[in-house]
C-alpha cells in the first residue's frame, strides 16, 4: 500500500478535484473500501462540509489519516455583490493573483448559477469583456466545482443546520469566463459531479455547456456526456462571424452547426440553444434575421436573443428594442422558437459578456493592444 503522507514536497490532495470515480481510486490507494468515496462525496457536495472531523460516519482513524494527506480547499470570496434584481456576483480569488467571477440568477421557478471554466479566455470574441482580457490558464476541477460550493454557502444553503436539502441552485451553466471545451477534462469531471446523485444530483437537462464551436471537442463530449448544449453563434454568415467570433476561421459555421446537430442526435426532444447577442447596426437587421433563419434550417434549436451589455472601451452598442422585436418576429415567422433574454445584473456588471475577474494575461494581448492603439 502506498504511503500517503503530506510533506513540503508532496502537498495535501484537494478532494474537491475528484469525481466519484477519482475518489474511489484515492481511497483504494489508502487501502479503504470504495464506498468511502460515496460517503465523502456526499459530505462535500450534498452537505457542504469542509472539515474531516464533521464526517461522522467515517472512523476516527480514517478522519485522522485524511487530515494528514488531504484538504478541502475552495476559492476565496473577495467580493460578494448583490444586484437590485436579486442577481449575485462573486469575485473568487485563485492563486498567483488571478481571480474569476461567478453569477447567480434567481428566477421564480429556478436558480441558475453561471460558472467560469478558465482564467480569461483565448478566443478573443470582440463583443465580450472576458475575451478582451487575454488568457492565463484552465481552472482545476476544484476551482470550477468550488464555485458551486461557495455559491451554495453564500446563499445560505446549510442542510445540516436546518435539516432541509432543498436546492437553491437548480441549474448550472458553463457560460462564465472561458471556453469550457478548451478545458475539456476538467469540465467533464465537473459535469460528473453536478449530475452525480451522491453529489449535486442535477438533471442532465439542467446543466448546460456553452461553446463557441470547438468542433473536435463536441464530438468527444457526445461520447461521455449528454448535458444540454448552447452555441455562442452571434452571426448568420462566416464573413461576419469571423469578426465577432474569430474561432470561426478555424471551424466555419456549417461545420459547427453540423457538430451541434450531431451532438443532440438520437433524441428528438433535444434542441441546441443558439445564443445571439444583438449589436446595433452589426448583426441585427431584418436581412440578418432572414439569413439566420436560413442557416438554422434543419438544426433542432431554440434561439436566445441577448441584448448587448456594454463594457469599457467597447466599440459596440446595444440594439434598440424595436430592432430586437423586428429580428425576433422574422425568426418566429420562419418557425424558430425565439426568446429575448432579459438582462440581469447589469448594475453590478454581472450580465452576459461583462465578466472580467483578474487575469494575468499570458497571451500579452492587452500589452499588444496598448502598443498598437
Amino acid at each position: 500500500m502506498p504511503t500517503l503522507i503530506s510533506t513540503p514536497m508532496r502537498p495535501k490532495t484537494n478532494l474537491l478535484n475528484f469525481s466519484r470515480a477519482d475518489m474511489e481510486v484515492f481511497f483504494a490507494d489508502m487501502g479503504e473500501k470504495p464506498f468511502r468515496a460515496k460517503q465523502v462525496i456526499q459530505w462535500l457536495h450534498q452537505y457542504g462540509v469542509d472539515r474531516f472531523d464533521a464526517m461522522t460516519n467515517l472512523s476516527k482513524a480514517l478522519r485522522a489519516k485524511l487530515e494528514e494527506v488531504a484538504e478541502i480547499r475552495t476559492p476565496e470570496v473577495l467580493i460578494d455583490q448583490a444586484s437590485a434584481d436579486g442577481t449575485h456576483k462573486w469575485l473568487l480569488k485563485l492563486d498567483n493573483g488571478n481571480s474569476v467571477e461567478t453569477v447567480f440568477i434567481p428566477e421564480k421557478n429556478r436558480g441558475t448559477l453561471c460558472i467560469s471554466s478558465q482564467v480569461g479566455c483565448a478566443l478573443e470574441c470582440s463583443f465580450c469583456s472576458t475575451g478582451q482580457q487575454g488568457f492565463n490558464r484552465n481552472l482545476s476541477v476544484a476551482e470550477i466545482i468550488g464555485q458551486v460550493w461557495v455559491a451554495n454557502k453564500a446563499l445560505g444553503w446549510d442542510p445540516l443546520a436546518n435539516g432541509k436539502n432543498e436546492r437553491i441552485i437548480s441549474n448550472v451553466v458553463f457560460m462564465g469566463m472561458g471556453e469550457p471545451l478548451l478545458n475539456f477534462d476538467n469540465t467533464v469531471k465537473t459535469i460528473d459531479l453536478l449530475v452525480d446523485d451522491f453529489a449535486y444530483g442535477l438533471s442532465k437537462r439542467r446543466v448546460t455547456v456553452s461553446t463557441s464551436g470547438v468542433v473536435p471537442a463536441l464530438a468527444r463530449l457526445k461520447e461521455v456526456s449528454d448535458v444540454a448544449l448552447a452555441l455562442s453563434l452571434h452571426a448568420p454568415t462566416d464573413e461576419l462571424r469571423d469578426v465577432l467570433v474569430p474561432l470561426n476561421k478555424k471551424y466555419p459555421l456549417r461545420e459547427v452547426l453540423d457538430a451541434c446537430t450531431n451532438y443532440i442526435s438520437g433524441d428528438t426532444r433535444r434542441k441546441v440553444t443558439i445564443e445571439y447577442v444583438m449589436l446595433d447596426g452589426v448583426n441585427d437587421s431584418v436581412a440578418h434575421a432572414r439569413e439566420l433563419a436560413k442557416v438554422l434550417k434543419g438544426v433542432p434549436s431554440k434561439i436566445n436573443l441577448i441584448p448587448f451589455n456594454p463594457f469599457p472601451n467597447t466599440q459596440y452598442r446595444r440594439s434598440s428594442d424595436a430592432a430586437i422585436v423586428r429580428f425576433r418576429e422574422v425568426l418566429i415567422k420562419n418557425g424558430l422558437i425565439t426568446l429575448t433574454r432579459r438582462t440581469r445584473g447589469d448594475d453590478i456588471d454581472a450580465a452576459c459578456g461583462q465578466l472580467v475577474g483578474q487575469v494575468l494575461d499570458k497571451t500579452q494581448r492587452q500589452q499588444n493592444k496598448r502598443a498598437t492603439g
